[in-house]
């Protein structure tokens, strides 16, 4: 028996990365309904460096068309500030002392269109990941193969349960962005 075996579980981990990557980017995408993990993705210039928009004080929805951000430290309300205006989500925020108001404007129908094509964008980027990592896994097999550690059945037996995988990969992606694609048309 071969000394070293095909691992397909870190094949799919790595796999689910990129689907839970994109679930992430789903997350800061604004659909018109306030959520805090619109602004989870934002950079904060701070100290002298980047830091999270969570790292920097609370994010709140206290109206389900506004978000605001309690900063916890008074010297970055401004910086914080700066991160939302200039994050290219159209935000518009109000300081008011150490907490940062942000009302969601409505969306019109071009930029849920926008939103829409952005959407597909991520999920592409997502898809191109997961078929990465099944090249990854397929030159995985024909080295194994190679260096005479598999079976040509074995290397056809895993290339058969890999592409399935990758099937099922993009199938949760295109499932994932008809969701978020119908949320943004219809809020």
């Amino acid at each position: 028996m071969a000394d070293k075996q095909f691992d397909i579980s870190d094949i799919e981990r790595r796999m689910r990365g990129a689907v839970q990557v994109l679930g992430d980017e789903f997350a800061g995408l604004r659909t018109g309904r306030a959520s805090a993990s619109l602004l989870e993705p934002l950079m904060v210039e701070a100290y002298g460096s980047q830091m999270p928009m969570n790292q920097v004080g609370t994010v709140s929805v206290p109206e389900p068309r506004m978000l605001s951000v309690q900063v916890w430290d008074k010297s970055l309300v401004e910086a914080t500030e700066k991160a939302i205006r200039t994050s290219n989500l159209g935000l518009n925020p109000m300081v008011d002392g150490q907490l940062i108001r942000v009302p969601l404007p409505e969306l019109n129908e071009e930029r849920r269109q926008e939103l829409s094509r952005v959407a597909s964008q991520y999920a592409e980027g997502a898809k191109v990941a997961v078929r990465n990592v099944r090249r990854d896994g397929m030159d995985q097999l024909k080295r194994l193969e190679n260096e005479h550690q598999i079976s040509e059945d074995e290397h056809k037996a895993w290339a058969e349960d890999l592409q399935a995988l990758t099937d099922r990969m993009v199938g949760e992606i295109d499932a994932a962005t008809s969701a978020k694609q119908e949320e943004i048309m219809q809020v």
